[in-house]
Protein backbone atom coordinates (compact mmCIF):
# COMPACT_ATOMS: atom_id res chain seq x y z
CA UNK A 1 0.00 0.00 0.00
CA UNK A 2 1.30 3.76 -0.96
CA UNK A 3 2.24 5.77 2.19
CA UNK A 4 -0.18 9.00 2.72
CA UNK A 5 1.99 11.26 0.81
CA UNK A 6 2.26 8.99 -2.13
CA UNK A 7 -1.68 8.79 -1.97
CA UNK A 8 -1.94 12.65 -2.24
CA UNK A 9 0.28 13.01 -4.93
CA UNK A 10 -1.15 10.46 -6.57
CA UNK A 11 -4.59 12.00 -5.68
CA UNK A 12 -3.37 15.19 -7.35
CA UNK A 13 -1.78 13.70 -10.50
CA UNK A 14 -4.60 14.19 -12.48
CA UNK A 15 -4.99 12.92 -16.08
CA UNK A 16 -6.01 14.98 -19.19
CA UNK A 17 -8.83 13.50 -21.14
CA UNK A 18 -7.75 15.03 -24.04
CA UNK A 19 -11.30 15.86 -24.79
CA UNK A 20 -11.81 19.67 -25.89
CA UNK A 21 -15.09 21.09 -26.14
CA UNK A 22 -15.93 24.13 -24.46
CA UNK A 23 -14.12 23.04 -21.52
CA UNK A 24 -10.74 21.17 -20.66
CA UNK A 25 -11.55 17.67 -18.95
CA UNK A 26 -9.55 15.47 -16.77
CA UNK A 27 -9.72 12.55 -14.15
CA UNK A 28 -8.45 11.68 -10.36
CA UNK A 29 -8.76 9.05 -8.12
CA UNK A 30 -10.69 9.33 -4.49
CA UNK A 31 -8.37 8.49 -1.66
CA UNK A 32 -9.74 6.02 0.64
CA UNK A 33 -11.57 7.77 3.60
CA UNK A 34 -12.79 5.59 6.69
CA UNK A 35 -16.51 6.91 6.31
CA UNK A 36 -16.88 6.33 2.51
CA UNK A 37 -17.05 9.88 1.54
CA UNK A 38 -14.57 11.96 -0.24
CA UNK A 39 -12.39 14.52 2.04
CA UNK A 40 -13.46 17.77 0.99
CA UNK A 41 -9.79 19.44 0.77
CA UNK A 42 -8.70 15.88 -1.50
CA UNK A 43 -11.50 17.52 -3.99
CA UNK A 44 -10.55 21.15 -3.42
CA UNK A 45 -6.85 20.17 -4.18
CA UNK A 46 -7.68 18.73 -7.75
CA UNK A 47 -9.90 21.28 -8.64
CA UNK A 48 -7.05 24.00 -7.83
CA UNK A 49 -4.75 21.37 -9.70
CA UNK A 50 -7.18 21.20 -13.13
CA UNK A 51 -7.51 24.81 -13.50
CA UNK A 52 -4.16 25.36 -12.86
CA UNK A 53 -3.53 23.00 -15.95
CA UNK A 54 -5.43 25.54 -17.82
CA UNK A 55 -3.16 28.78 -17.56
CA UNK A 56 0.39 29.37 -18.67
CA UNK A 57 3.64 28.41 -16.21
CA UNK A 58 3.89 32.18 -14.84
CA UNK A 59 0.28 32.28 -13.54
CA UNK A 60 0.13 31.22 -9.84
CA UNK A 61 -3.30 31.06 -8.04
CA UNK A 62 -4.33 33.41 -5.82
CA UNK A 63 -7.90 33.03 -5.08
CA UNK A 64 -10.35 30.31 -4.81
CA UNK A 65 -14.06 29.56 -3.98
CA UNK A 66 -15.56 26.94 -3.65
CA UNK A 67 -19.48 24.73 -2.60
CA UNK A 68 -19.56 21.36 -2.14
CA UNK A 69 -22.49 19.95 -3.59
CA UNK A 70 -22.73 16.83 -2.81
CA UNK A 71 -20.55 13.91 -0.75
CA UNK A 72 -18.43 12.53 -3.26
CA UNK A 73 -18.23 8.66 -2.93
CA UNK A 74 -14.57 7.22 -2.42
CA UNK A 75 -14.93 4.26 -4.61
CA UNK A 76 -15.39 6.43 -7.88
CA UNK A 77 -12.77 8.40 -9.52
CA UNK A 78 -13.43 11.94 -10.43
CA UNK A 79 -13.98 14.35 -13.32
CA UNK A 80 -13.04 17.63 -13.62
CA UNK A 81 -14.69 20.42 -16.17
CA UNK A 82 -12.64 23.07 -16.30
CA UNK A 83 -14.41 26.89 -18.42
CA UNK A 84 -11.51 29.33 -19.58
CA UNK A 85 -13.88 32.23 -18.33
CA UNK A 86 -11.63 35.08 -18.53
CA UNK A 87 -7.59 35.80 -19.73
CA UNK A 88 -6.55 38.80 -18.87
CA UNK A 89 -3.12 40.37 -19.18
CA UNK A 90 -2.33 40.00 -15.31
CA UNK A 91 -5.78 38.22 -14.16
CA UNK A 92 -7.23 34.12 -15.63
CA UNK A 93 -9.91 33.08 -14.19
CA UNK A 94 -11.30 29.50 -14.39
CA UNK A 95 -14.18 27.53 -13.54
CA UNK A 96 -13.98 23.98 -12.14
CA UNK A 97 -16.53 21.47 -12.09
CA UNK A 98 -16.17 18.38 -10.15
CA UNK A 99 -18.68 15.48 -11.19
CA UNK A 100 -19.52 11.80 -9.98
CA UNK A 101 -21.92 9.75 -11.39
CA UNK A 102 -22.50 12.65 -14.02
CA UNK A 103 -23.66 15.44 -11.15
CA UNK A 104 -21.68 17.46 -9.68
CA UNK A 105 -20.23 17.39 -6.26
CA UNK A 106 -18.04 20.86 -6.11
CA UNK A 107 -18.06 23.69 -8.27
CA UNK A 108 -14.94 26.46 -7.85
CA UNK A 109 -14.09 30.02 -9.05
CA UNK A 110 -10.38 30.44 -9.21
CA UNK A 111 -8.45 33.42 -10.17
CA UNK A 112 -4.67 33.25 -11.62
CA UNK A 113 -2.03 36.31 -11.61
CA UNK A 114 1.08 36.99 -12.60
CA UNK A 115 3.74 37.83 -9.71
CA UNK A 116 3.78 41.90 -9.55
CA UNK A 117 4.87 44.25 -7.52
CA UNK A 118 2.54 46.52 -5.34
CA UNK A 119 2.04 47.51 -1.24
CA UNK A 120 2.78 44.86 1.08
CA UNK A 121 1.68 44.89 4.31
CA UNK A 122 0.32 41.71 6.87
CA UNK A 123 -1.72 40.70 10.21
CA UNK A 124 1.06 39.55 12.77
CA UNK A 125 1.75 36.08 13.50
CA UNK A 126 0.41 35.51 17.23
CA UNK A 127 2.84 34.02 19.72
CA UNK A 128 2.81 30.24 19.54
CA UNK A 129 5.38 27.24 20.87
CA UNK A 130 7.59 25.11 18.30
CA UNK A 131 5.95 22.55 16.78
CA UNK A 132 8.67 19.94 18.22
CA UNK A 133 7.14 20.98 22.07
CA UNK A 134 4.36 19.91 21.03
CA UNK A 135 2.56 16.39 20.90
CA UNK A 136 1.14 14.51 17.59
CA UNK A 137 -2.23 14.47 17.37
CA UNK A 138 -1.53 11.17 15.87
CA UNK A 139 -1.34 10.17 19.52
CA UNK A 140 -4.36 11.73 20.63
CA UNK A 141 -6.59 10.30 17.88
CA UNK A 142 -5.12 6.65 18.39
CA UNK A 143 -6.84 6.69 21.76
CA UNK A 144 -10.67 6.84 20.06
CA UNK A 145 -11.77 2.96 20.38
CA UNK A 146 -12.90 3.22 17.22
CA UNK A 147 -10.38 1.45 13.98
CA UNK A 148 -11.94 4.32 11.34
CA UNK A 149 -9.99 7.11 13.78
CA UNK A 150 -6.71 4.99 13.90
CA UNK A 151 -7.11 4.49 9.93
CA UNK A 152 -7.47 8.20 9.69
CA UNK A 153 -4.75 9.67 11.22
CA UNK A 154 -2.31 7.15 9.52
CA UNK A 155 -3.70 7.80 6.44
CA UNK A 156 -3.34 11.34 6.48
CA UNK A 157 -0.57 13.16 4.34
CA UNK A 158 -0.55 15.50 6.93
CA UNK A 159 1.02 16.31 10.61
CA UNK A 160 -0.85 18.21 12.66
CA UNK A 161 0.02 18.97 16.37
CA UNK A 162 -2.80 21.12 18.25
CA UNK A 163 -1.51 24.03 20.52
CA UNK A 164 -4.81 24.29 22.38
CA UNK A 165 -5.90 21.04 23.23
CA UNK A 166 -7.27 18.97 21.03
CA UNK A 167 -11.43 17.68 20.44
CA UNK A 168 -10.71 14.32 19.69
CA UNK A 169 -12.09 12.26 22.64
CA UNK A 170 -13.87 15.11 24.33
CA UNK A 171 -14.77 19.39 24.70
CA UNK A 172 -11.93 21.33 25.30
CA UNK A 173 -11.78 22.55 29.29
CA UNK A 174 -12.31 26.05 27.87
CA UNK A 175 -15.37 27.10 25.88
CA UNK A 176 -13.25 29.33 23.04
CA UNK A 177 -14.54 29.99 19.68
CA UNK A 178 -10.05 30.05 18.52
CA UNK A 179 -7.49 27.54 18.63
CA UNK A 180 -4.09 27.46 16.65
CA UNK A 181 -2.48 24.44 15.79
CA UNK A 182 0.76 23.53 13.22
CA UNK A 183 0.96 21.40 10.13
CA UNK A 184 3.21 20.18 7.74
CA UNK A 185 3.05 17.11 4.90
CA UNK A 186 4.87 14.24 6.59
CA UNK A 187 7.63 14.00 4.03
CA UNK A 188 9.00 16.09 2.16
CA UNK A 189 7.01 17.36 -1.70
CA UNK A 190 8.74 17.95 -5.15
CA UNK A 191 9.72 21.36 -5.65
CA UNK A 192 6.82 22.86 -7.64
CA UNK A 193 5.39 25.89 -5.85
CA UNK A 194 1.94 25.19 -7.80
CA UNK A 195 1.36 21.71 -6.37
CA UNK A 196 2.89 23.37 -2.89
CA UNK A 197 0.15 25.33 -3.74
CA UNK A 198 -2.56 22.74 -3.75
CA UNK A 199 -1.42 20.73 -1.18
CA UNK A 200 -2.27 23.63 1.17
CA UNK A 201 -5.70 23.98 0.18
CA UNK A 202 -5.73 20.00 0.71
CA UNK A 203 -5.14 21.29 4.14
CA UNK A 204 -7.11 24.03 4.72
CA UNK A 205 -9.99 21.99 4.94
CA UNK A 206 -8.54 20.18 8.33
CA UNK A 207 -10.16 21.24 11.18
CA UNK A 208 -11.08 24.19 10.00
CA UNK A 209 -15.11 23.74 11.80
CA UNK A 210 -13.47 22.93 15.44
CA UNK A 211 -13.59 26.35 16.40
CA UNK A 212 -17.68 26.62 16.57
CA UNK A 213 -17.53 22.56 18.23
CA UNK A 214 -14.87 23.98 21.05
CA UNK A 215 -17.33 27.64 21.67
CA UNK A 216 -20.13 25.03 22.17
CA UNK A 217 -18.19 22.32 24.50
CA UNK A 218 -18.37 19.48 22.25
CA UNK A 219 -15.95 17.23 20.49
CA UNK A 220 -15.51 15.02 17.20
CA UNK A 221 -16.76 12.28 19.92
CA UNK A 222 -19.86 13.72 20.98
CA UNK A 223 -23.07 11.52 20.24
CA UNK A 224 -25.25 12.87 17.51
CA UNK A 225 -22.87 15.45 16.15
CA UNK A 226 -23.17 16.43 12.64
CA UNK A 227 -20.64 18.17 10.92
CA UNK A 228 -19.98 18.79 6.36
CA UNK A 229 -18.69 21.63 4.74
CA UNK A 230 -20.76 23.95 2.55
CA UNK A 231 -18.30 25.98 1.30
CA UNK A 232 -15.01 27.25 0.94
CA UNK A 233 -12.60 30.22 0.26
CA UNK A 234 -9.20 30.78 -0.19
CA UNK A 235 -6.52 33.51 -0.65
CA UNK A 236 -2.96 32.69 -1.33
CA UNK A 237 -0.77 36.01 0.01
CA UNK A 238 3.09 34.34 -0.55
CA UNK A 239 4.71 31.62 -1.65
CA UNK A 240 5.54 28.59 0.64
CA UNK A 241 6.15 25.28 1.42
CA UNK A 242 3.10 22.64 2.64
CA UNK A 243 6.16 20.49 3.81
CA UNK A 244 7.57 22.73 6.49
CA UNK A 245 5.48 23.72 9.69
CA UNK A 246 2.83 26.27 9.17
CA UNK A 247 1.28 27.74 12.24
CA UNK A 248 -2.29 27.82 11.06
CA UNK A 249 -4.90 30.14 13.43
CA UNK A 250 -8.44 29.95 13.49
CA UNK A 251 -11.09 31.62 14.67
CA UNK A 252 -15.04 30.60 14.32
CA UNK A 253 -17.27 34.63 14.49
CA UNK A 254 -21.02 33.42 14.12
CA UNK A 255 -22.82 30.31 15.02
CA UNK A 256 -26.46 30.38 14.10
CA UNK A 257 -29.04 28.23 11.99
CA UNK A 258 -27.21 25.08 12.11
CA UNK A 259 -24.44 27.28 10.36
CA UNK A 260 -21.15 28.06 12.15
CA UNK A 261 -17.98 30.14 10.00
CA UNK A 262 -14.55 29.96 10.44
CA UNK A 263 -11.92 32.01 9.04
CA UNK A 264 -8.19 31.19 9.06
CA UNK A 265 -4.47 32.51 8.27
CA UNK A 266 -1.79 30.36 7.64
CA UNK A 267 2.02 31.70 9.34
CA UNK A 268 5.38 30.25 8.05
CA UNK A 269 7.98 29.58 10.45
CA UNK A 270 9.18 32.86 9.85
CA UNK A 271 6.05 34.94 10.94
CA UNK A 272 4.84 35.66 7.20
CA UNK A 273 1.32 35.25 6.43
CA UNK A 274 1.21 33.21 2.97
CA UNK A 275 -2.66 32.53 3.27
CA UNK A 276 -6.31 32.99 4.29
CA UNK A 277 -9.26 30.75 4.65
CA UNK A 278 -12.91 30.71 5.22
CA UNK A 279 -15.37 28.09 5.38
CA UNK A 280 -19.28 27.89 6.79
CA UNK A 281 -20.26 24.54 7.35
CA UNK A 282 -23.10 22.99 8.71
CA UNK A 283 -22.37 21.80 12.18
CA UNK A 284 -26.09 20.60 14.14
CA UNK A 285 -25.50 18.77 17.76
CA UNK A 286 -28.55 17.26 19.50
CA UNK A 287 -30.68 18.88 21.17
CA UNK A 288 -29.69 18.77 24.76
CA UNK A 289 -26.34 19.80 23.76
CA UNK A 290 -27.69 23.26 22.01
Amino acid sequence: MPDAVESLLAALDLTDTGARTSEDIFTGPSQWMPQGRVFGGQVLAQSVIAATRTVPDDRFIHSMHGYFLRPGDVELPITFAVDRIHDGRSFMTRRTQAYQRGLPILSMIASFQNDDEGLDHQATMPDAPEPESLPSDTIAVAEIADPRARAWADDRPFEIRHVTEPIYLGPASEKTADQMLWLKAKRDLPDDRRLHQAALAYASDYTLLEPILRRHGASWTTRGIKVASLDHAMWWHRPTRADEWLLYVQESSSAQGGRGLTTGRFFSRDGRLVASVAQEGMVRLPQEQV
